[in-house]
């Protein structure tokens, strides 16, 4: 079986690292899937997603000049639901002018995953700033210079 960019392939997990998890596609070819693209939802320990010698589908997203090939799970799980939401996603680009020269639709998903994470970690930031506000105006009504409380 030949190993093209944008063909979905079987594989059988054959090493797990913190990043990622290699996977055996047979005729002595590896590939990797980072853990951004094991699962659509956030992975913490890529252990509780996938074990060795799982059995799984991947997509081949590049295969590099050096030989490596980069996969993903997510990308090879069929749903109904993703294909409605790339019009948008394409669409939201066009609206910032950000990348339009690039043509595949995988880099509009990359670019999306990349703005929803800074808009993430922007939230988060705000977040803590609201947090550290709150406690710095709890902690002030505490102590005082009235007595302690029994």
């Amino acid at each position: 079986m030949a190993i093209e960019v944008g063909t979905k392939v079987p594989g059988k997990v054959s090493g797990i690292t913190n990043f990622g998890a290699f996977i055996d596609l047979g005729d002595h070819k590896t590939g990797l899937v980072h853990i951004s693209q094991v699962s659509d939802g956030f992975v913490k320990d890529i252990h509780d997603v996938l074990s060795l010698g799982d059995e799984v589908t991947v997509k081949v997203l590049s295969i590099g000049d050096d030989g490596k090939i980069a996969l993903s799970i997510r990308q090879a799980q069929d749903k109904p639901a993703q294909t409605e939401k790339r019009p948008r996603t394409e669409h939201h680009n066009d609206h910032r002018g950000s990348n339009n020269s690039r043509g595949n639709s995988g880099s509009h998903s990359a670019n999306h995953k990349e703005s929803f994470d800074d808009l993430m970690s922007g939230f988060l930031k705000e977040s803590e700033d609201r947090l550290a506000t709150l406690k710095r105006n709890t902690e002030g009504k505490r102590g005082g210079r009235g007595g302690r409380r029994s």
